[in-house]
């Protein structure tokens, strides 16, 4: 007889699958509230206790209580932050990997996880234009990414510049970084070059000035670029950033997060040809590439020069790296900073295998039009402007006349009824409207209905 905690349960079994029917049949998938509908404590009060409690009562907690607090980033309406559109392919096999208690952490373990999540990552690196034998892993998110990667090439300059103090050594990156660039260098303890973008996009003129001004350029080891910033959509100079960094012998890693997914669209495709240069690059297929959350893919230039880095030591480890560097299998855990890791590529790798990637092309595209059309009809308006012109989906307005505490009442309203998640953002200092489309599911009637709410 086995431990009760593991036996099963054919009527809860029945009860979860019967919830995710119901969750993967909705169309359109409801907003909900989100903190405007926070649990009350005593709906958890002394929920935990010795002898448990029913499992079926507890996702009837869970669907009445706690989901409806919770509001969904996969719902055509979410258009704050970078919203999340899973297909729903790659949610069912979501469950697959979590029901399979699948380990995708080494090729010993996982090989089955490792060639097909290879597959799905060699795709990408192909798209994007980074030369056969690129490869890397799939980690939680665009931080972890970002930092693994970062990781890489500091020891990688650090090697190269043994003359220099190794704290000494910088990295250029723009004013419009993501703040997650910022926290891993802190992390790595490495100083920037930060330079001043060009209408806050950074450029191989503005880095060869600042470079020209700054008294010890020796000491930057890398340039740090940005594919699609999260708060505008803008794509850096990568083409040219990148030639002066194969020029210049400086690492160049690309921060694809969110907008690298536009190396599938037909119409912007052209704006991401400097990623052929990168030595690392990162996209979140977990944003505007459809997989659940949480799901990074993290690619190298050189494989090899990242596992030297990352690969962690220990001795119940040293049967997953025995032989020489050409006879190493591939281990996923060597390429970011984890070890033990969910198998977060196969969601992604099996929606794109049965939808093939002409959907995904089809996809991508569809944000971007909208986008562009959003600007049309705030261009037609006479209450509402453009702050600047949309650039990938991402579209920034200004309800004239309005200040921060206006946009915060308009936001709150639009998840009151159910409308739109549409958050304020900041832009040079002034508090604007944005809205970001990644669900192709998202209509123009929808935007129209948005922008109509700002009327009065």
């Amino acid at each position: 007889m086995g431990h009760e905690m593991f036996e099963f349960d054919p009527e809860l079994t029945d009860a979860v699958f019967e919830y995710c029917r119901e969750r993967l049949a909705m169309d359109p998938v409801p907003l909900d509230f989100g903190s405007l509908m926070a649990p009350p404590p005593e709906s958890m009060a002394g929920l935990i206790r010795p002898e448990g409690r029913n499992a079926q009562d507890v996702l009837e907690l869970f669907k009445t209580t706690l989901a409806p607090a919770v509001v969904s980033i996969d719902s055509p309406g979410f258009l704050a932050f970078i919203p999340n559109a899973p297909t729903k392919n790659s949610l069912l096999f979501d469950m697959v990997v979590a029901c399979s208690g699948l380990n995708g952490t080494s090729w010993l373990e996982s090989s089955g996880v490792v060639v097909a999540e290879n597959q799905a990552l060699t795709f990408i690196a192909d798209t994007a234009g980074m030369p056969a034998g690129s490869g890397g892993a799939f980690v939680s998110g665009g931080s972890i990414g970002n930092l693994s990667s970062l990781t890489v090439a500091r020891d990688v300059g650090r090697a190269k510049h043994l003359d220099l103090n190794p704290r000494d050594i910088r990295f250029a990156i723009s004013e419009d970084a993501h703040s997650s660039i910022g926290k891993a260098l802190h992390v790595l303890d490495v100083a920037t070059l930060t330079v001043a973008t060009d209408d806050h996009r950074f450029t191989r003129a503005a880095l060869e000035a600042a470079i020209a001004a700054d008294p010890h350029p020796e000491n930057i080891i890398g340039i740090i670029a940005t594919a699609g910033t999260t708060n505008a959509g803008i794509v850096d100079d990568l083409d040219g950033l990148g030639s002066f960094a194969r020029e210049s012998d400086l690492w160049f890693h690309i921060d694809g997060a969110y907008g690298g997914a536009a190396i599938f669209s037909a119409t912007h495709r052209h704006l991401f040809e400097g990623i052929r240069h990168a030595d690392s690059f990162i996209v979140d297929p977990h944003k505007w590439l459809f997989a659940p959350l949480d799901c990074c893919a993290l690619i190298y230039r050189n494989p090899t020069v990242a596992r030297k880095v990352l690969a962690q030591q220990a001795s119940y480890l040293d049967v997953l790296h025995e032989g020489s560097d050409d006879e190493y299998e591939w281990n996923p855990s060597d390429f970011g900073i984890h070890l033990s890791r969910r198998a977060r590529g196969l969601p992604f790798w099996f929606s794109l295998v049965t939808n093939g990637s002409a959907a995904y092309e089809s996809a991508v595209q569809c944000a971007i039009d909208l986008a562009q059309r959003t600007q049309e009809l705030i261009n037609e308006s006479g209450y509402v402007e453009m702050v600047r012109p949309s650039s990938l989906s991402i579209v920034l307005f200004r309800r004239k006349g309005w200040g921060a505490e206006r946009y915060h009442q308009w936001s709150e309203g639009l998840l009151r009824r159910q409308i739109a998640f549409v958050t304020p953002t900041k832009w040079e200092g002034e508090v604007v409207g944005r809205m970001a489309f990644l669900h192709p599911n998202t209509t123009e009637s929808m935007v129209r209905e948005i922008l109509e709410s700002m009327r009065d």
